[in-house]
């Protein structure tokens, strides 16, 4: 393209800042000199996709090497996407502004199910085939991996090579196997077996669903492909090249701030996570590399915030220390840190204290349930003392903006539970209004946000088997929420339950489903996440014409049955998750096995990871 051709399509566009790719730290390689070129796809718009830090990790873990460059693509806002169309201008890349399908493999993050239709989209503007069957020699691999990935099955069709788990060490692997393949000429089906010989690599054109009078019955391998798929695991984060060296984008992102991940899994057991799951066992970074990794990030960016990833930031062992040591290097230089993942207790609160010195911003706390016996039932290790305690430790300290994060429809729920979820906002205001009177608390009045999810079954957890509770149930149990919390500086959203009808669908759903997202795509269906762009109806029409039951994939499950994604091993073994199943409908908790006994879960024993144990209490 012309560059007088790129300026007039630039400014024809909003936020043409989205699609320039000359950021700072951007990577900008020869073509002509590297072996292989991957183009790191992102299903959603600039903004968000910036802010996924595996896709950071990627482009800086592959363009390290000098044998191959990665570059960005985004998904086109509609308006860009209605100017490609009408100028016939194929998906480009960032960098180079090169067509996506010149490339030689395309990388999709597989992040959330609702982003499926745009993978289609993006896969059509790219003018590659969107079924894996119908590509030949000339069009690029396309693989995927990300949380999805662990039911590929729905999206399957799709693609050529789906990675499971994490992919910092298994790209290199891939990358050294396509580079092979291209010297020695190897045909698609050769290039493809051998990739499916990778620990991690799930090649669904070798592998046959089964099904027996409408029922699924299981997954066939074919061609000795390997059953079931292990997941990769990287076992020693500190050996990690972690980037250091972000692109800094040109417009804000949804988290604008340089990201150092402290540590990586979860070990709480809340029976309705994945991401608890399928990230185990926890594995911690030492505090003398994230100083480290912090010091060259601020250095390399020039940002003025630093967040500490991870999915409980606050659990990672020496969090106090680290935290102290990095406020008093980066703070008298207007550097704040943050931490994006609070506990429920006042030890949070204590932690919140220490890095909002910079910058004060609001509290956000997830007791996910409004009552004790319905958060037992998840494992939620939260009582109604420590979120009473840790919100008078965060008025007492100054704060004013709370945000507490609630689900609707969780198994065990009952309106009872439902209407603790107001008792409990009740009770927050009415330990404000004594605090005041007492002169305990000051400043600006409590401003208090409600936020509400629809509880969406996922694959690999304990509640895996159960179901999603019926669309006109979830609606009338938010109705109910809004007529029973108080009006008076309490905000109230929640997230739409038709949204997460659909989402439930594709998250436990079998390959049947493909065509059903093939249709929806055509029918007009892009940026599903988006509320102005989610159409339900269009959604229930293609459901409809390709013959799907929502309620078959909605509803609950038999555990002895198979399931579509049994032969995906995340290392959590499934008899693990049916005794969790077991223990939550008894009102039994199963303590966090960092702090107390091992719980058998199978992934420290079957990977041969020796799992990170703190001793703080």
């Amino acid at each position: 393209m012309q560059e007088h051709e790129k300026r007039e399509l630039l400014l024809s566009v909003s936020k043409p800042a989205r699609y320039l790719g000359e950021e700072l730290n951007s990577v900008h390689k020869d073509h002509d000199r590297v072996e292989v070129r991957f183009a790191l796809a992102f299903p959603d718009v600039y903004e968000v996709g910036m802010s996924h830090l595996g896709s950071v990790i990627l482009y800086h873990a592959i363009n390290k090497r000098d044998d191959a460059l990665c570059e960005r693509v985004f998904a086109p806002w509609t308006d860009m996407e209605a100017e490609m169309r009408k100028r016939r201008l194929p998906l480009f890349t960032l960098e180079s502004w090169r067509p996506v399908r010149e490339f030689d493999v395309v990388g999709f993050t597989l992040q959330y199910e609702m982003t499926y239709t745009n993978i289609l989209n993006m896969l059509d503007l790219a003018g590659i085939p969107l079924r894996a069957l119908d590509r030949n020699e000339e069009h690029p691999l396309v693989i995927a991996g990300g949380p999805c990935a662990f039911n590929p099955e729905p999206v399957a069709p799709f693609f050529d090579a789906i990675v499971i788990g994490e992919g910092e060490e298994v790209i290199h692997e891939i990358l050294d196997a396509v580079i092979h393949q291209k010297r020695i000429g190897m045909t698609r089906a050769e290039r493809l077996r051998q990739l499916s010989r990778i620990e991690g690599v799930y090649v669904p054109s070798l592998y046959r669903p089964i099904h027996r009078e409408g029922a699924f019955v299981g997954v066939e391998p074919l061609e000795g492909a390997p059953m079931p798929v292990r997941r990769r695991i990287v076992r020693d984060l500190d050996q990690l090249d972690f980037p250091t060296n972000p692109i800094v984008p040109y417009i804000q992102a949804v988290h604008d701030r340089v990201m150092v991940e402290v540590f990586r899994g979860c070990s709480r057991g809340c029976r309705f996570c994945q991401a608890g799951m399928i990230y185990r066992p926890v594995r911690e970074r030492s505090e003398e590399r994230i100083r480290h990794l912090v010091r060259e990030a601020v250095d390399n960016t020039g940002s003025n915030e630093v967040s500490l990833v991870s999915l409980a930031t606050c659990d990672y062992s020496r969090i106090e220390p680290v935290l102290k040591s990095l406020i008093a290097e980066h703070g008298p230089r207007g550097v704040g840190v943050s931490l994006p993942s609070l506990r429920v207790d006042s030890f949070a609160v204590g932690l919140a204290q220490e890095v909002q010195r910079v910058r004060k911003t609001g509290l956000t706390f997830a007791p996910e349930a409004g009552t004790q016996r319905l958060r037992d039932i998840i494992n939620k290790g939260v009582t109604d003392e420590d979120l009473m305690t840790t919100v008078d430790a965060a008025l007492s300290a100054g704060w004013h903006s709370l945000k507490l994060y609630f689900m609707l429809g969780l198994p065990g729920e009952e309106e009872a539970d439902v209407l603790g979820i107001a008792d409990i906002c009740k009770r927050i205001m009415a330990l404000e209004a004594r605090g005041r009177r007492e002169g305990r608390y000051r400043g600006k009045r409590l401003n208090l946000t409600v936020s509400v999810s629809v509880f969406v079954p996922k694959p690999h957890t304990p509640f895996q088997w159960e179901p999603q509770l019926p669309l006109p149930e979830v609606e009338r149990r938010i109705e109910l929420l809004k007529r029973e919390l108080p009006r008076r500086r309490i905000d109230f959203d929640w997230h739409d339950p038709r949204l997460s009808r659909v989402e439930a669908v594709f998250a436990r759903g079998d390959r049947r489903l493909a065509d059903a997202l093939e249709r929806a795509w055509r029918l007009g269906c892009t940026f599903d996440g988006w509320s102005e762009h989610f159409s339900y109806d269009k959604w229930l029409q293609a459901f409809r014409e390709t013959g799907i039951n929502i309620e078959e994939y909605t509803g609950s499950r038999d555990p002895a049955a198979p399931l579509p994604w049994d032969h995906i091993d995340s290392g959590v073994r499934k008899e693990f998750l049916e005794a969790e199943r077991e223990r939550a409908f008894a009102g039994q908790t199963t303590p966090d096995c960092r702090w107390a006994v091992c719980s058998v879960c199978g992934v420290c024993m079957d990977y041969g990871v020796q799992v990170e144990r703190a001793d703080r209490t």
